[in-house]
């Protein structure tokens, strides 16, 4: 078949081309960044460099396409979404194109990748939260800017469903992590940026880290592994509401500070900074919706996941320290 991602420039796109690809089908990659600056280059692949907010480029991008996968978004850590709402707000053009787009062009499926932040805050005010059930979007308080973004596209992508009969699949991603993605410049998430904080730490000898908010917030993370085998597995079924794809093991901060620590082998000197950027107090999926939908829940364990995400940002430091030109 013949699919189109949007953002594959990113993180997840990078990876989700990479799929395609490997099962011999005509992959199209769109994204903002210019192509030095992706995560992932396919040669396979026909790449674009596209501004996806313009209807006519999300018109030419997914001419003759039999899915589309809208991954495309201004989005990046708390650091990022807090202080960048407008942005943020701004990707409803993407969707908005993409779905004309995709309905103009009689794509066969139509993929959205949402966010937990879609979850109202007032369910998350406590680090031992309550999980997320996916009709908990309502009455509806998300996250101010990304949040309010992702919520109103789900609602578009219903409406296009219900009045033009558009395919569409919505996940609500919890905190995806692992090599190819972003671990500096301040669109990094917690994962990434724990390990090259420690990294930095036993790079300069200097073993005091700076740590946002008080380390007890509480939060799922969830291997790029697991988030490849959950779109695949949601493409292949008949189910179009919002669906959580998150892990379910909730840890703190500070606990993912530890196993990150462990893993380089290095005990470091917590500085708390209580006035930065922290999010909601407690954040965790729950997975009994897509157990009974898919029979299945992410499977990689937190451990296991950062090790492979450690290793993948300590090379990409290393060789920057080099002198090497790396994608951040």
């Amino acid at each position: 078949m013949k699919v189109f991602i949007g953002g594959g420039g990113g993180f997840i796109g990078g990876h989700l081309a990479k799929e395609h690809l490997s099962r011999g089908d005509e992959v199209v990659v769109a994204d903002i960044k210019p192509q030095d600056e992706w995560y992932q280059q396919h040669d396979g692949a026909e790449n674009f460099v596209r501004n996806l907010e313009e209807k006519e480029a999300c018109f030419e991008v997914t001419k003759g396409c039999d899915r589309v996968y809208n991954l495309a978004c201004n989005m990046g850590g708390m650091g990022f979404i807090e202080s960048n709402k407008a942005l943020c707000m701004l990707s409803v053009l993407i969707n908005t194109h993409m779905l004309m787009a995709a309905r103009e062009n009689g794509v066969g499926q139509f993929f959205y990748s949402s966010s937990a932040c879609v979850y109202p805050d007032y369910r998350q005010q406590d680090t031992d939260v309550i999980a997320l059930k996916e009709s908990g979007a309502y009455p509806a308080m998300p996250e101010d800017g990304y949040g309010w973004e992702k919520l109103f596209s789900e609602r578009m992508c219903k409406h296009y469903e219900e009045d033009y009969g558009l395919n569409v699949r919505v996940f609500r991603f919890h905190n995806v992590y692992g090599p190819f993605g972003t671990w500096d410049g301040g669109r990094e998430k917690a994962p990434a940026a724990m390990c090259r904080k420690v990294i930095e730490c036993l790079d300069s000898g200097n073993y005091e880290m700076e740590m946002w908010g008080d380390g007890e917030q509480t939060r799922s993370f969830m291997y790029i592994d697991d988030c490849l085998t959950g779109i695949d597995k949601l493409m292949a079924s008949d189910f179009s509401d919002p669906l959580n794809l998150g892990r379910s093991e909730l840890v703190t901060i500070n606990q993912l500070l530890a196993i990150v620590e462990e893993i380089a082998g290095i005990k470091v000197k917590r500085k708390y900074n209580l006035d930065a950027p922290q999010g909601v107090r407690g954040r965790n999926s729950d997975n009994m919706l897509i157990q009974e939908v898919l029979g299945w829940e992410p499977e990689v364990d937190l451990r296991t996941g950062m090790e492979k995400t450690y290793a993948w940002i300590k090379e990409q430091y290393d060789r920057r320290q080099a002198g090497e030109s790396v994608v951040l």
